[in-house]
């Protein structure tokens, strides 16, 4: 029998026959209709946010541990606007979210009427699609379509404006139809610039000639990786050909660091032996990765004697930063599965030796014994490495980046193309529930913390478990960093005061805890982790410690900064 239903109870059973199990949102006037029907459909869990912008992240979060889609909701106007930065960062790194808003009655939209914004335009630029529904009978067919253009080829995030009358409308419901949407995962070509775009094979047995006849061969591994699930395959290209793999911060936890032809992480904070390498490669593969800025350096001196290969989904990034000699645009499974059965078994045991030469000591220098790698040791004993770690951005991400010990794939969640304060606390609480049976450590700095902080207030609500480490250094320490740098050590309104941490988790009914000295590292770390609900622990660290090595903006890999200034100048 068919049934009379409105918008609103359309949108949630479109959302149910989706698969979809949680929300992140915040009710307003607009999108009242969506939130009077949710209540009729228990499969849709929501988590009450504190603000938009988490529930973008937490979306975020729960997209990246998971695989599937990650769902937003909002109101119109400033509950719309405060979802922008989650979704710009949700695109810059590839996440497949949904975000779902209100908006003003359709004969009110263009007359400025009351948190009436036009999100379709301030979203168009990071977004893969976005949709405004005026017709009630699309509704379900738009959000079906919404979940697949998420998914499919290279995933990022879909903006769905609902207009409150939409909403309210009732039509009789019809199933909807399945959208045409499949997964890009094995389609491939390989691309030559220069040259018309061949087969996927003849770039494979391009791609497998230059590895043949490399002497000083690198992998690199990005995001791609990850988002393929193309761990084996790439383990499996290192193994045979003896090559050894450079992973982004992305990339990190696509390869496991324990293994014996890991280097480490490259670019602006990668370590010194890892940019010397990419320096005198006369073969890099790079899998899954855009060869940013924060990587290559200065683009006109990197890896000035390596021909490139590039393995990328989206055909617009090949050639985009870094001249290629082979480009093959696919899934990274697929191709590099393909590469796998197509290099022949070789070792590259006298590069390797010739890496091992470029090895530095760690620079890094710390007042008292409490360092972030004795920090950082210490979450990795208590959870047995069996913990996922969510990053915000700073001095802190480089160092959770280069000192964690990331031995299973996918366990390094971090905002990389945009960089965004505030991000580690709400995108863990979307981590926890999709892994709900593992530990979930969000890691911060005094800066980015206190950003999102209110969030602590949903975990208590949700009861979410996640665990919270602070590096309390009284500095937005990364900015401090290049202040002190390039900036005459003009440490301008980088000061930034901090609440007492203890006391704001008791405030919120969470255990909170102090750590000063090494010596307490196990005991508090060990409980904290043990908790059964959320808690806080701040670590007191240096105020002026900085994160080395250090290019310089504009600089080439070839040019680290691996002291303070000063001592390095002698002064």
């Amino acid at each position: 029998m068919s049934e009379m239903l409105s918008g609103a109870e359309i949108l949630c059973r479109a959302l149910v026959d989706a698969g979809v199990e949680v929300i992140f949102g915040y009710p307003g006037g607009a999108i009242m209709p969506f939130y009077h029907a949710l209540p009729d459909h228990p499969q849709l869990r929501h988590i009450l946010v504190r603000h938009e912008q988490a529930a973008a992240h937490a979306a975020d979060g729960y997209a990246r541990a998971s695989g599937r889609v990650g769902v937003c909701v909002a109101t119109s106007g400033p509950g719309a606007t405060n979802l922008v930065t989650g979704l710009a960062a949700a695109h810059m790194d590839n996440s497949p979210v949904v975000a779902i808003t209100g908006q003003v009655s359709r004969p009110m939209i263009g007359r400025d009427a009351f948190q009436e914004t036009d999100i379709i335009g301030i979203t168009l630029p990071i977004t893969k699609q976005n949709y405004q529904v005026q017709d009630v009978t699309e509704l379900a067919d738009v959000v079906a379509e919404a979940m697949a253009v998420a998914l499919e080829g290279r995933p990022g995030p879909v903006l769905i404006d609902v207009p409150k009358d939409v909403q309210n409308q009732k039509i009789e419901w019809h199933p909807p139809q399945k959208p045409r949407h499949p997964r890009a995962g094995a389609r491939g070509q390989s691309l030559t610039p220069g040259a018309s775009p061949g087969s996927l094979e003849d770039g494979v047995r391009a791609a497998a000639r230059l590895i043949k006849g490399a002497e000083r061969p690198l992998i690199m591994a990005g995001h791609g990786v990850i988002l393929a699930e193309a761990y084996a395959e790439v383990q499996a290209l290192a193994e045979k050909t003896g090559i050894p793999v450079i992973t982004t911060l992305l990339g990190i936890s696509g390869f496991p660091d324990g293994h014996a032809l890991h280097l480490g992480m490259p670019g602006m904070h990668g370590e010194v032996h890892v940019n010397r390498a990419i320096q005198h490669a006369d073969v890099i593969i790079g899998i899954g990765l855009r060869f940013d800025d924060r990587v290559t350096g200065n683009t006109a001196s990197f890896a000035p004697q390596a021909r490139i290969i590039h393995i990328e989904l989206d055909r617009a990034e090949i050639g985009k930063n870094v001249p290629v000699a082979v480009g093959i645009v696919g899934d990274a499974r697929d191709v590099t599965r393909r590469l796998v059965a197509a290099v022949e078994p070789r070792r590259c045991e006298r590069w390797l030796e010739h890496i091992r030469g470029f090895v530095r000591p760690r620079t890094e220098a710390f007042r008292g014994d409490l360092s972030p790698e004795t920090i950082l040791a210490s979450i990795y004993e208590a959870s047995h490495g069996e913990c996922t770690i969510v990053t915000d951005v700073g001095q802190h991400q480089m160092w959770v980046a280069k000192l964690y010990r990331y031995e299973r794939p996918n366990t390094h969640i971090t905002s990389g193309g945009l960089g965004a304060m505030g991000f580690a606390v709400p995108a863990a609480m979307g981590v926890h529930l999709a892994r709900p049976n593992g530990t979930v450590w969000a890691i911060s700095g005094d800066g980015g913390f206190q950003m999102n902080m209110a969030e602590m207030a949903t975990m208590v609500q949700e009861g979410l478990p996640v665990k919270m480490a602070v590096f309390n250094n009284g500095y937005l320490g990364m900015v401090r960093q290049w202040q002190q740098f390039f900036h005459e050590k003009r440490y301008s309104c980088t000061p930034i005061w901090s609440p007492d941490y203890v006391k704001l988790a008791a405030a919120y009914g969470i255990p909170g805890y102090r750590v000063k000295q090494a010596s307490e590292l196990a005991d508090v770390v060990g409980r904290a982790n043990a908790e059964a609900g959320p808690a806080l622990v701040e670590f007191v660290i240096e105020q002026e410690a900085n994160v080395y090595p250090m290019i310089p903006p504009g600089g080439s890999l070839s040019e680290p900064i691996e002291a303070e200034p000063a001592a390095a100048a002698g002064h």
